[in-house]
């Protein structure tokens, strides 16, 4: 009768039992193989990648297999919340092609029948299990003061025990339950704590999705259930909400791996059937001569998602690189099907890296590069566009007034069986084609080559004189190459490489040292995509007034 007037006291206004909630958030009426799964961050800061990787990870194991995905907001430490973190969780979630069935909408708005989504708005749920343990004689108040708990670490330390409120070093657990009735009527703070039955000497087997087998001591802290300020710990409404919202799966970062024995505890005292669980591993970095690290928010500008806005990589790009660090046979799943849409790929948690999973900023840009190169001009002018009128502004104005220019240059050499892979994101393409412009080029133009010796640089204005004189811009691509042998061939150069292989000094060269003078003349540029392509957008006049400067050079 003591264990019920306690519980009454510290929660007098929870009437509803366990039972209530278990009843109201009913089994998920899905198929045996469906996951149910989740993407549950606090509202503590922006997006950064290694929650992107995480949620990708969630979202593919629920979609895959017809379940549910949605997402809890865990803002339970409401001195932390970040305004407007969980609007840009949601937006940078769909940016990423992932999308929520259920869950926080925005900061007020939700979908969903298992809700509220909001570990803030469930404390009434928090509080119901909470009581139902005071009254099992599982949970109990603790009165100790910031001071005392600093004082009994200290004590741990000096002795070289675990710290924590365990055993001898629980003063609170000792109290009967009169004196507790007593110091909550004097109106004493107190926060609920577990009160643990396990022991150290204890093994719990248990099998991770992604690590495989474990062993552990069970957990035998009275860790703290309900804070002082009446809401739950990550611990406690964590076990409570994945329990109500049905979740199958828990995925989630390898860090929380430690606290596996506290959780398998919980989910076990309170009466409900433990999840699934799987520890992805942590997003690394190489760091030169101190091998890998985790990628640091502090340290690592990658880590932010604003990081690839900025940059301008396509969002589908990002992704396909996760789907490659989650599961490493996504790259030749894609090789074989180039067309396929990445959706139709199974993530296989059991083959993810145990060990972390190794970001690379170049492996990144060459998966982009030939997600680029798959876009139709249409794509590439549309994204392109509205990416500059974000991030470069003088970028954007120039291809608001050079539409039809720019269409034609991200045409060349695209839809072919081996389109062009220049552009790796969108702030590539500035320095990729600014020499079409002479808003750009005109600072160049009058330059010396500093590539080229004083020979070399007399031999490539003979070049350029004699085929400005002889250029006709009206010819087609076969016809213009046709011109371009002839002129090498008056110039001294061949297009014969098997003759120029067998008496390499009767020539001057091959034809296409003719061809790479003229791209240097034009564009100051080694390499450019198709060279007719680029004398066609540049137009017959610019195409002779830079032939002109070029000799000119002194």
């Amino acid at each position: 009768m003591s264990l019920a007037k306690l519980a009454n006291l510290l929660f007098p206004n929870i009437n509803n039992k366990p039972e209530d909630f278990l009843q109201k958030y009913a089994t998920r009426n899905l198929n045996p193989q469906a996951c149910v799964t989740r993407y549950a961050p606090s509202p503590t800061g922006f997006q950064h990648i290694g929650g992107v990787f995480a949620a990708l990870v969630s979202e593919r194991v629920a979609k895959q297999s017809g379940g549910i995905f949605y997402l809890r907001i865990e803002d339970t430490d409401q001195k932390r919340e970040v305004e407007g973190a969980i609007e840009n969780t949601v937006q940078t979630m769909h940016k990423f092609g992932i999308d929520f069935d259920e869950g926080m909408l925005s900061q007020d708005t939700e979908k969903g029948n298992y809700g509220p989504y909001r570990q803030s708005q469930r404390e009434e749920i928090y509080k119901t299990f909470a009581k139902s343990l005071v009254q099992q004689g599982l949970a109990y108040p603790c009165f100790c003061s910031p001071e005392e708990l600093s004082e009994l670490r200290e004590k741990q330390m000096a002795q070289q025990l675990t710290t924590g409120y365990w055993g001898e070093f629980a003063r609170c657990r000792s109290l009967s339950t009169e004196e507790s009735l007593q110091r909550v009527d004097k109106g004493n703070k107190f926060v609920l704590r577990l009160r643990s039955p396990g022991s150290l000497e204890n093994k719990i087997d248990f099998v991770d999705l992604i690590k495989g087998h474990t062993s552990f001591p069970e957990n035998n802290q009275d860790i703290v259930l309900i804070k002082g300020d009446g809401l739950p710990t990550y611990h406690f409404a964590h076990a409570i909400d994945d329990t109500l919202m049905r979740t199958t799966h828990v995925i989630r970062g390898e860090e929380w791996l430690s606290s596996l024995p506290i959780h398998i505890q919980l989910f076990d005292i309170l009466g409900f059937p433990r999840p699934t669980f799987a520890h992805i591993p942590n997003v690394m970095k190489q760091e030169y001569g101190s091998g890998k690290r985790k990628l640091s928010k502090r340290k690592d500008p990658e880590s932010a998602v604003t990081y690839y806005d900025k940059q301008g990589y396509p969002p589908v790009s990002v992704v396909e690189y996760l789907l490659n660090l989650i599961n490493s046979g996504f790259e030749d799943w894609r090789r074989e099907n180039p067309t396929t849409d990445y959706h139709e790929f199974k993530v296989e948690l059991d083959r993810m890296s145990k060990s972390g999973a190794l970001f690379d900023l170049v492996k990144l840009s060459d998966v982009s590069k030939d997600i680029i190169g798959k876009m139709t001009t249409h794509e590439v002018l549309e994204k392109y566009t509205s990416w500059a009128k974000n991030f470069d502004p003088e970028m954007f104005d120039l291809v608001s007034k050079n539409e039809a220019t720019f269409r034609d240059i991200f045409a060349i050499d695209r839809g072919g069986p081996n389109p062009r892979k220049d552009f790796a994101k969108w702030s590539d393409v500035k320095e990729k084609v600014s020499y079409f412009f002479d808003t750009f080029f005109v600072h160049e133009e009058s330059q010396k080559i500093e590539s080229l010796n004083e020979q070399q640089h007399a031999e490539a204005k003979r070049i350029v004189q004699t085929y400005a004189q002889n250029y006709t811009h009206t010819l087609a691509k076969d016809a213009w190459f046709e011109q371009l042998k002839t002129i090498g061939a008056e110039l001294g150069y061949t297009a014969d490489r098997k003759a120029y292989k067998k008496s390499p000094t009767e020539f001057k060269g091959m034809v296409a040292e003719v061809a790479s003078t003229i791209r240097l003349a034009l564009t100051r540029r080694s390499n450019t995509p198709d060279l007719h392509a680029v004398m066609q957008i540049l137009g017959e006049n610019a195409v002779k007034a830079r032939f002109e400067k070029f000799v000119s050079i002194p």
